[in-house]
């Protein structure tokens, strides 16, 4: 018996409905969605776009794409609510099909397991920079190595475990972050009133060659750098709304994930780097040489700026931050990981169960800070957002208007799942084509125009090109 619940935890019904007594309350599934975005990643992101735009033009975009990214993940996971399904295996049969879901697997694991390697990277430079240790080969296969046989302990036996240690490190990242926050801001030489409503900090050729002169400018440039985060987090969402007992607690859950990501990090970020930017430009000119003017873009050029930040500011605080911080996001992008791992090779006839992939996720991951697959997901990160919003975009659009269209019983999934869903499929392709190349002049938040051509373009065609055609496999009950 004992071994069978081991069994049935490390599965965690990564390819089936969860069912009722396994439901939890909106506060275990908060844990969740604002520990995924406690992350030095959005710190740095508030860092930068507070820095572009000044804190209240920045703040303003944050509280439109909290509005908007609320509003995303509700959505997607009020369709995990009702299938309890994982946002991966829903889009099975909201959307896709059994095949074409190898199209969202893809998608959302690719960008997941970018940010598994990109925020790996951020935790071994904060080991090295922290304790002053030589970057070598050894070091980094033992750091490495010893992270990921963590997350992959931390994350095999399933929601409960993971939901106890995302629950436990924030509160004491939240902590540590005050305790940082009051440290940099009561030794800043500037005046409180200021840390809370500073301008743009960047000269005027570095704003015009981001395209951010004007205050317009600049709030676009703040939600296009915001909202390929809240498309990540909707279908993080959908992950954790298959676990809701009710449609609103993943609505306050998906809120509380979006107001953590798009307000605190943001104001945190860009005031504790504003309050400390003198002391970190010091430090990169006593320690390497730099002069002023390189010390400041080195203090903004990439995420590895906000550790040495929490170092600088915090010493061994800092660094704890950075364990925690980095610790729990770690542990929930592997557990979303795996899940969309589990639907792909599902999809290809391979079911080796979930614990294989989450430690595929990891080897995946190690792979990409040596390969140039990082760079990749780097270079790529606002067209990744772009196809996280399509994904999400094609899901909600078959659930909330196809469905209610062609009066289907959206309690219920009805016959067999369809092969491949191509209006899913090809709504996906025209969407990210039309959003990210051709209408960018237009509609320069790019994830907004990709939402409103998923919303109309999906159920054109699933109403009269793509009508539902032979379905295959077995047929799943919602209830």
């Amino acid at each position: 018996m004992k071994e069978e619940s081991l069994s049935v935890a490390m599965e965690d019904h990564a390819l089936e409905r969860v069912p009722d007594d396994a439901r939890k309350g909106w506060l275990s599934l908060t844990w969740n969605t604002a520990g995924i975005v406690v992350s030095l990643v959005q710190l740095f992101f508030g860092a930068l776009v507070t820095f572009v735009a000044g804190l209240k033009i920045g703040l303003l975009a944050g509280i439109l794409v909290t509005i908007v990214g609320a509003l995303l993940g509700w959505a997607c996971g009020h369709v995990a609510f009702r299938s309890g399904l994982s946002s991966t295996v829903m889009s099975r049969y909201f959307g896709f099909g059994k095949r074409g879901s190898i199209v969202s697997s893809l998608i959302f694991a690719f960008m997941i397991i970018g940010f598994l390697a990109l925020e790996n990277a951020l935790l071994y430079r904060g080991f090295i920079f922290y304790l002053g240790i030589a970057d070598t080969l050894t070091a980094r296969i033992v750091t490495y190595g010893l992270m990921s046989i963590l997350w992959v302990f931390l994350t095999a036996y399933g929601f409960a475990l993971v939901a106890r240690v995302s629950s436990i490190s924030l509160i004491l990242s939240l902590v540590v972050l005050a305790y940082i926050m009051y440290v940099v801001i009561s030794s800043s030489a500037h005046p409180i009133a200021d840390l809370f409503s500073f301008g743009s900090q960047f000269p005027p050729d570095v704003l015009r060659s981001m395209g951010a002169e004007s205050d317009l400018q600049k709030f676009i440039f703040a939600v296009n750098v915001l909202i390929g985060s809240a498309g990540a987090l909707a279908l993080f969402d959908a992950d954790l709304g298959r676990y809701a007992r009710r449609s609103r607690d993943i609505g306050i859950a998906a809120l509380i994930g979006n107001l953590s990501m798009d307000v605190l990090m943001l104001c945190v970020g860009g005031i504790v780097m504003y309050a400390g930017i003198p002391s970190l430009v010091d430090f990169y000119m006593h320690t390497a040489g730099m002069t002023h003017e390189a010390a400041l873009r080195a203090s903004l050029q990439s995420p590895d700026s906000i550790t040495a930040a929490f170092v600088v500011f915090g010493g061994a605080m800092g660094a704890l931050l950075i364990v925690l911080a980095q610790g729990k996001t770690q542990v929930l992008n592997t557990y979303s990981a795996s899940l969309s791992l589990s639907n792909l090779f599902d999809a290809l006839n391979f079911r080796p169960g979930r614990l294989t992939f989450v430690v595929l996720a990891n080897v995946i991951a190690l792979l990409m800070l040596y390969g140039r697959l990082l760079e990749l997901v780097n270079s790529w990160i606002t067209i990744l957002g772009v196809l996280t919003t399509a994904f999400a975009g094609v899901i909600v659009a078959d659930f909330f208007i196809v469905r209610r269209l062609s009066k289907e019983d959206d309690l219920e999934i009805n016959g067999r799942v369809e092969d491949v869903n191509w209006a899913g499929v090809v709504t996906t392709i025209v969407a990210v084509i039309l959003s990210h190349y051709v209408l960018q002049r237009v509609v320069p938040v790019e994830a907004f125009a990709t939402i409103v051509i998923c919303l109309v373009l999906y159920p054109t065609l699933r109403l009269t090109v793509f009508k539902p055609t032979r379905r295959i496999g077995a047929a799943t009950a919602i209830s």
